[in-house]
């Protein structure tokens, strides 16, 4: 087998044993366990929590002591073995632990991954930046179809067209481990990850490459001497408004599910699509993701790196919008337009910030200015907004165990709002074709 396709097994798996979950943890912790929004909240803020500190330590390990792929492979068994008793937790508090120690094997992956195709791929004397997208993109590709496996083997109601032989197979999993069905979505993403441990010692050899000195400080090795970019203050209102849009960036995925899921207690609304093919629904934002993609290039081009971070925050307030006001009957287009906005929304404010960071900061503090910038958002960003947001919908949007779904979806897209004006009158950046030339 060739490499690329090595490699593409690689990323395949990579995301299909994260989509397994994330998306429908949140239908798995209200209406599996009848846990409440701030006891998710925090559940999911661990992912967060770990990005904070997870990525930078796993990538000094990988450059000093250990080849990357092992470390990459021994992850990814630890994270199976921890997904593998999330079944049996029936304590929210206990579960917080377990998920985060899943999210500690797991966030620092997401990066090793890339380090590992890059060297493979310049190893074997390929074009990094012709050959590793369309590698790179199968990734995207695996955590719809793990999403599609969670609706058809982890739900009471698959869709119609496959229901006899997703409730057979799915009770057959659960039989077997002796647990509900909807615990199915663990089991799933548990077995995969071992595979892909273990898969991923078979990978070509990634040895540590000794690029950190002796008289390199810690606080270098962390990639700390990046916030002194927060004495730019162009620089330090880019990465505040990154923080505040970082707490948006997970909103959905923590309660899209669990919102399309709530339709089912509705009469008229019980035995629709919506209700029983809703992670399917969902997977088409990624769809939409991989599809903007290859947008961004011409957009940039034409409009600017300010432009098109305005125009993802424009788009992430028109997903919060269009969740508020869709239905599976009258509105369901508007739930399907919620889900492909999504694509402009996510891909276009990560990958222009990216090129913020890299046109404004000096070459040598980049790939720390960049991990800094992936701080603020997926980060420190994250754990803000899964923490925060659960308190609030427990507060305000929840009366006798039942969430004001609308409510919630206008308080996310009038905060999204909110962003996108002063983000408008405070950040201030002119479009300058030639900064891009050399990036895209």
């Amino acid at each position: 087998m060739s490499i690329k396709y090595r490699l593409t097994i690689m990323s395949f798996l990579q995301f299909f044993v994260w989509g397994a979950w994330l998306i429908t943890i949140g239908t798995y912790c209200f209406n599996a366990k009848g846990w409440t929004g701030a006891e998710f909240g925090a559940i999911f803020s661990t992912l967060g929590l770990s990005s904070l500190f997870m990525p930078a330590i796993t990538g000094i390990i990988a450059d000093k002591w250990i080849n990357a792929e092992k470390l990459y492979g021994i992850l990814h068994i630890l994270y199976g073995i921890v997904l593998f008793f999330v079944p049996s937790i029936n304590n929210p508090n206990t579960l917080y632990y377990l998920i985060f120690g899943a999210m500690i094997c797991y966030m620092p992956t997401i990066s090793l991954s890339n380090s590992i195709a890059y060297t493979i791929l310049k190893n074997n004397k390929y074009d990094v930046i012709k050959d590793f997208p369309p590698i790179r993109v199968w990734g995207t590709i695996g955590f719809i179809v793990a999403m599609w496996f969670t609706n058809i083997f982890s739900s009471n109601n698959p869709p119609i067209f496959i229901r006899d032989f997703g409730l057979k197979i799915g009770n057959l999993i659960s039989t077997f481990f002796g647990n509900p069905i909807y615990a199915n979505q663990f089991y799933i993403a548990s077995l995969f990850a071992v595979i892909l441990g273990v898969y991923s010692f078979t990978l070509p050899k990634c040895p540590p490459q000794k690029l950190i000195s002796k008289n390199t400080s810690l606080s270098e090795q962390l990639g700390l001497n990046a916030f002194k970019l927060f004495a730019n203050s162009k620089i330090a209102l880019f990465l505040l408004f990154s923080l505040f849009l970082g707490a948006a960036l997970q909103l959905t995925n923590m309660y899209g599910d669990a919102f399309l899921d709530d339709f089912g207690k509705i009469e008229q609304y019980k035995n629709s699509f919506v209700v029983e093919g809703r992670t399917i629904i969902m997977s088409i934002s990624q769809i939409s993701e991989t599809l903007f993609i290859l947008a961004i290039p011409f957009f940039l081009k034409r409009f600017g790196i300010k432009q098109v971070m305005l125009i993802s925050m424009v788009a992430w307030f028109l997903r919060f919008a269009l969740f508020a006001y869709g239905d599976p009957s009258g509105g369901l287009w508007m739930i399907i337009l919620s889900c492909i906005v999504y694509g402009m929304a996510f891909d276009f404010f990560n990958i222009s910030g990216s090129l913020f960071i890299e046109t404004s900061t000096d070459s040598s503090i980049r790939s720390s200015a960049q991990g800094l910038f992936m701080m603020m958002t997926n980060g420190i960003g994250a754990f803000l907004g899964s923490k925060i947001s659960g308190i609030i919908i427990d507060k305000y949007f929840t009366i006798n165990g039942t969430k004001d779904w609308h409510s919630i979806w206008i308080s996310f897209a009038i905060y999204a709002a909110i962003i996108a004006i002063s983000f408008t009158v405070l950040f201030k950046h002119k479009h300058n074709p030639k900064e891009l030339e050399n990036v895209i």
